[in-house]
């Protein structure tokens, strides 16, 4: 009886690193397990087909991986951005090895060798310490500069006022009006850029009811355009905060999102739609602080996406993407965040866009530095 044909590679399925070999065409002749689950594919679905049409990857790459078969000659490769299987993005470093015929006997189609080697907690990290401290930043500047504009405002009602009370012409009262409710309008602002300076009032909140606070708010603002969906996991503890802080922080957010939606509903087309998604996360580093829980929670959208010329800007104060937007709410949502040890981050694309949101899980033990 003849025994079965053992697989070449099957000792590469042991390897924790991720492996991905291609034949002479830049075909997949094999992915272990461990690159099946950081890619978000699955070997079989994609072994003989083109790794760039598998695997969103930079041109770059693709030259490199020409040139490691063209010349022989080993890569190796930092930070590259590759778009997972579900969509996500992936930031890795990687090394390009040629495989040569006689150093895998039997496996004479493999010609490289790819490894994988994620680094996004790494960037995260990285990422969540710039952001903020240009928060703080630009924060402390938006905060003087308001307490610098607030002042002449009031004066400059006052006299509009004054002025208003000594004018005979109806037609010229007019005008005192108008400087009268944009100074109004004006003071408004500037209270909202210095309101989450306000103390906190924590205390046990369940997130969940939070959550269903925001949907019947944006159900009844926006009845005809979108769906709310839920996916929740029950069994999260309560959270320590201040609940109108989070339900303002939450509520900016998702109310951004629907305004987008409503933006590029078109009649008879489907509801778009929001997603809240809560998750248990461990062992997570939050504003440099390790805790061993932390809750996840997701606002994730089907919308326009945000646009990439405001996507590195956009918990900037006065930075919108929308035609009369202040651009203030993503400002108050990410300093509510940070203010219960949170992080507040975003990816997004056309017709996709999930802003993720971690705090925190008192569970009784001290966060380590």
């Amino acid at each position: 009886m003849t025994p079965p044909p053992t697989n070449p590679f099957g000792g590469l399925d042991l390897l924790s690193s991720s492996i991905v070999l291609l034949d002479s065409t830049q075909s997949v002749r094999f992915i272990n397990s461990a690159a099946e689950n950081l890619l978000a594919i699955s070997g079989k679905a994609i072994a003989g087909r083109r790794f760039d049409s598998v695997i969103e990857c930079p041109e770059s790459l693709r030259k490199v991986l020409g040139n490691v078969l063209e010349l022989g000659w080993s890569y190796t490769g930092q930070n590259i951005e590759l778009r997972r299987g579900d969509g996500s993005l992936l930031h890795l470093n990687c090394t390009v090895n040629p495989v040569h015929p006689q150093e895998a006997p039997g496996a004479s189609e493999a010609r490289l060798l790819i490894e994988l080697w994620p680094i996004d907690q790494q960037l995260k990290a990285t990422r969540e310490e710039r952001l903020l401290e240009q928060q703080l930043a630009s924060r402390e500047l938006i905060r003087n500069l308001a307490h610098e504009i607030k002042n002449p405002l009031g004066g400059i009602r006052g006299a509009a006022q004054l002025l208003e009370h000594e004018l005979n012409n109806a037609g010229l009262r007019e005008y005192t009006q108008v400087i009268i409710k944009e100074a109004d309008r004006l003071q408004d602002l500037m209270k909202r850029l210095l309101s989450p300076h306000r103390p906190m009032q924590p205390g046990p909140v369940n997130i969940h009811e939070i959550l269903e606070r925001v949907r019947s708010l944006l159900t009844a603002e926006f009845p005809h355009t979108l769906t709310v969906r839920r996916d929740y996991d029950t069994s999260l503890p309560d959270l320590v905060g201040d609940r109108e802080q989070l339900i303002q922080a939450i509520l900016n957010i998702a109310r951004n999102a629907a305004q987008a939606i409503e933006g590029q509903a078109v009649e008879g087309q489907d509801k778009g739609t929001i997603t809240l998604r809560t998750r248990i996360t461990r062992q997570v580093t939050l504003a440099k602080k390790r805790f061993p829980l932390a809750l996840e929670l997701q606002v994730i959208d089907n919308g326009p996406g945000i646009p990439p010329t405001i996507r590195d800007r956009m918990f900037f104060p006065l930075v919108s993407g929308r035609d009369g937007g202040s651009g203030l709410g993503l400002t108050l949502a990410q300093s509510f965040i940070l203010q219960h040890q949170g992080t507040i981050e975003c990816e997004s694309r056309p017709g996709y866009t999930c802003f993720t949101i971690r705090m925190p899980l008192d569970t009784g033990k001290t966060a380590s530095q």
